[in-house]
C-alpha cells in the first residue's frame, strides 16, 4: 500500500479525513487507485454540508454542469452517443465455474480485471479525484449498507449527492471491516467535456469483491455506481442473506377518507409508469425505483435504497404530474440530464405542456428544428431519455417514513409492464406463489429509450428486473417464493397494465385511471372490495369500479368500457404464457419445477374457459368470490 502517494495526492486535510475512518481495507482501496489513476488531486467527500457544497461548484467550474435561470437548478449534457444505460458493454467477472445463465453476458474474472485495470493507468492524469462515501437504504437500519466510489466526474459526485445519503459516519460503525461496496469510474479522455472514446465503454462488475469498474462513459446508469450497478451487488447479497433487492418504488395509499396509509411495491419495466404511479396525486411516495424487502418478525418490511430520483423526465408536465413538475419549477437543487436550455437559460423537455422551443443547446450543441447529428438523424430538442436528478423530500408528498430506519410494512406488490394487446387493465393474482410465478415472472414489455438500442420490441423482463440479475433466474424466482415464509398474511399481489390499446390503436384508458386501479387495490388489501375470479386472477367488478371513478376522478364509467377494458383475451393470453414457457424450457436451467406447473394449470385454465365462452369472454358477476 503506497500510503505515501495518497498523502501526497490527497494533501493533508483530505488525507486526514480517509485516517478517521480507520479502515485499513479503505485505505488499501483509496491508495490502489491513487497509484494506478495517478490524479493530479484527491478530493474527499464526508457528510459535511461544506463538502457537499465544493462539489456542486466544481461541477460548474469544470463545466460538466451549467447553472440554469432558477436558482439552484443546473444543466448537465452526456455525450451524443452515450445517452442510455449500456447493456452490450455490461459485464460480470466470473470464475471459470461460475454460472448466472445462458443470456448473461461475463468476463473471465482475472482477464477482466487485468484488462479494466490496464485501461484506468494515468486515466486521472490532468483531473482530480473524488472519494465519496454513501449509505443505500436509511443510516443506521438493518437494511444499511456502506458504499465508497471513486470518480473523476464531478458531476457523478453531485449526482449521488442528491441521491443517496451521506454516508461517512456510517463507515465508523463497520469499526474496521471490509463490508462495504466499492465503485471506481473515469469518464476517460475528455473531447469537449465528455467522454471521447465512447465506442470502448467498459461496465465490469465484481461479484466476489462487491466492486464495479466503469470506464468511459458519463451517463448516470453507466457511471452512477451506487444505482443500478449497485443493485447488481445487493441482489446477489440479499440472496445469501435471505432477503430481497426489487426494482421497486414504495408508496404510500389513502384508504376512504384518509383513515390510514397501506403501504405497495411496485416493480416496473424503465418508462411503463413506475414513477408516475408512485407519484400519484393525493398519495404519499417513499421512493420510485429500488426497495430493500425482508421478512421482519412475520411481516414483509421494505425501505428505499435512495433518497432521491433519478427520473425520465419526457411527459413530465403540470397537467399529467403537478407534484414533479412543480418541483422542477421552483428554486431548488436539480439536475436536468440531456434536456435542452432554450435561449432563456431554462430546461425544456419532449412533453412538458408547453409550445416547443424554436432554438437553444442540447446534448448534440446548438439546435434548431431541422438539425442533424452526427449519426445524420434528425434530433429532437430533448432526448426522449432526459432526465432529472431531484431529492424525494422536496416533493409536497414525501412520505414522513423516507429515513425510517425501520422501514414500513408492505400490503400489496404491484406489477407492470408495456401491453398493447393481452393483459387487462388491474388483476390480483391468487396468493402468493401464484402472483410470482403467473404474474412477476412472466413480464413482457416493450423496449423504450431508457435502454440503448431499438424500440418497441416486446422483451421478456420477469418482475421487471432481468437486467440487473446477478444470481441464477431460478434462485432469484425461489428467492422470491421464500421470502414469505411464516409470514401469516402475506402482501397481496397485482398486476396493471396501462398500455392496453383497442382495435383502433387507441389506448382504451386515459392517463390518470391508473388512480383507480390503484384504489382498487387498496380496498382489496383490506377486503373491502369484491373480485371476479377469472381463469388468470381475481378482477375488479363493474360496481366498484364505477364508483371508483365517481370517486376518483369525478366521471363516469360506462360498462362498454368495463366490458372492452376487462374482457379476457384467450388467445393472446394462452399465446404469452407458452413464449414464456419456451423461455424458461430453452434459457433457463435452473428454473423451479412449479413455475412451470403453474403456468400449465393457467394454461388449461383458459382453455376450459374459451371452449365454454369463446375467445373474448367479457367479466361475469356470477363469478364473484
Amino acid at each position: 500500500m503506497n500510503t505515501g502517494l495518497l498523502k501526497e495526492k490527497c494533501g493533508q486535510e483530505n488525507y486526514k479525513k480517509l485516517e478517521k475512518l480507520a479502515n485499513d481495507k479503505l485505505m488499501k482501496f483509496a491508495a490502489k487507485y491513487a497509484e494506478l489513476f495517478n490524479p493530479d488531486s484527491i478530493f474527499v467527500r464526508t457528510d459535511s454540508r461544506e463538502d457537499a457544497e465544493c462539489i456542486r461548484k466544481k461541477t460548474l467550474e469544470n463545466k460538466e454542469e451549467r447553472p440554469l435561470m432558477i436558482e439552484g437548478h443546473t444543466a448537465h449534457f452526456d455525450g451524443y452517443f452515450d445517452q442510455g444505460r449500456d447493456k452490450g458493454s455490461t459485464r460480470y467477472l466470473l470464475r471459470p465455474d461460475e454460472v448466472l445463465g445462458s443470456d448473461i453476458m461475463s468476463v473471465d474474472r482475472e482477464k477482466g480485471v487485468e484488462e479494466i485495470h490496464k485501461l484506468f493507468e494515468n486515466a486521472m492524469k490532468g483531473k482530480e479525484m473524488y472519494i465519496c462515501f454513501y449509505c443505500l437504504g436509511p443510516t443506521g437500519s438493518k437494511f444499511s449498507i456502506s458504499a465508497v466510489q471513486i470518480t473523476d466526474s464531478s458531476y457523478v459526485a453531485h449526482s449521488e449527492d442528491i441521491l443517496y445519503r451521506s454516508g461517512y459516519e456510517q463507515f465508523l460503525n463497520l469499526k474496521g471491516s471490509g463490508n462495504f461496496f466499492r465503485f471506481v469510474h473515469s469518464a476517460g479522455e475528455l473531447d469537449r467535456g465528455v467522454s471521447k472514446n465512447f465506442e470502448k465503454r467498459h461496465v465490469y462488475i465484481d461479484l466476489q469483491d462487491e466492486i464495479v469498474f466503469s470506464f468511459n462513459t458519463q451517463y448516470a446508469g453507466n457511471a452512477v455506481g451506487l444505482k443500478k450497478l449497485a443493485m447488481r451487488l445487493a441482489i446477489k447479497r440479499a440472496s445469501e442473506e435471505g432477503w430481497l433487492t426489487e426494482h421497486m418504488f414504495i408508496m404510500g395509499v389513502y384508504g376512504r377518507q384518509k383513515r390510514r396509509v397501506t403501504y405497495f411495491t411496485g416493480s416496473f419495466p424503465s418508462a411503463c409508469g413506475k414513477t408516475a404511479t408512485a407519484m400519484l396525486e393525493g398519495e404519499k411516495i417513499i421512493g420510485d425505483d429500488i426497495a430493500y424487502l425482508k421478512n421482519l418478525d412475520g411481516k414483509i418490511i421494505a425501505v428505499n435504497v435512495e433518497r432521491g430520483i433519478f427520473g425520465i423526465i419526457q411527459d413530465v408536465s403540470e397537467k399529467s404530474d403537478p407534484a414533479i413538475f412543480e418541483a422542477l419549477t421552483v428554486p431548488g437543487e436539480v439536475i436536468f440530464s440531456n434536456a435542452l436550455v432554450d435561449e432563456h437559460n431554462n430546461p425544456r423537455w419532449l412533453g412538458d405542456g408547453r409550445p416547443e422551443p424554436e432554438k437553444g443547446v442540447n446534448f448534440g450543441g446548438e439546435w434548431a428544428p431541422g438539425k442533424k447529428g452526427p449519426d445524420g438523424n434528425e434530433t429532437l430538442y430533448a432526448h426522449k431519455n432526459a432526465r432529472y436528478t431531484i431529492r424525494l423530500k422536496d416533493l409536497k408528498n414525501c412520505d414522513e417514513n423516507l429515513e425510517n430506519p425501520k422501514g414500513v410494512e408492505i400490503g400489496g406488490v404491484i406489477y407492470g409492464g408495456r401491453d398493447s394487446d393481452t393483459s387487462v387493465p388491474v388483476m390480483q393474482s391468487f396468493d402468493w406463489v401464484h402472483g410470482i410465478l403467473a404474474q412477476a415472472a412472466m413480464i413482457e414489455s416493450e423496449t423504450t429509450a431508457a435502454t440503448l438500442g431499438e424500440e418497441g420490441v416486446r422483451k421478456f423482463n420477469l418482475m421487471a428486473n432481468l437486467d440487473f440479475l446477478s444470481i441464477p433466474i431460478g434462485r432469484y424466482i425461489q428467492n422470491n417464493l421464500d421470502i414469505v415464509q411464516g409470514v401469516k398474511n402475506p402482501p397481496l399481489i397485482f398486476h396493471v397494465n396501462y398500455f392496453l390499446r383497442g382495435k383502433d390503436g387507441l389506448y382504451l384508458n386515459g392517463v390518470k385511471d391508473k388512480h383507480v386501479w390503484l384504489k382498487w387495490m387498496e380496498l382489496r388489501v383490506h377486503g373491502e372490495a369484491g373480485g371476479i375470479k377469472t381463469p388468470i386472477g381475481y378482477m375488479p367488478r363493474y360496481d366498484d369500479l364505477k364508483l371508483l371513478f365517481k370517486d376518483v376522478l369525478g366521471k363516469d364509467y360506462s360498462r362498454e368500457d368495463y366490458n372492452e377494458q376487462f374482457k379476457l383475451r384467450i388467445p393472446e393470453c394462452i399465446a404469452k404464457i407458452d413464449r414464456i414457457k419456451k423461455i424458461y424450457h430453452t434459457k433457463v436451467f435452473d428454473a423451479p419445477h412449479i413455475l412451470m406447473k403453474t403456468l400449465e394449470d393457467q394454461r388449461q385454465r383458459l382453455e376450459d374457459c374459451r371452449k365454454e365462452n369463446g375467445d373474448y369472454p367479457v367479466p361475469k358477476d356470477l363469478l364473484e368470490s
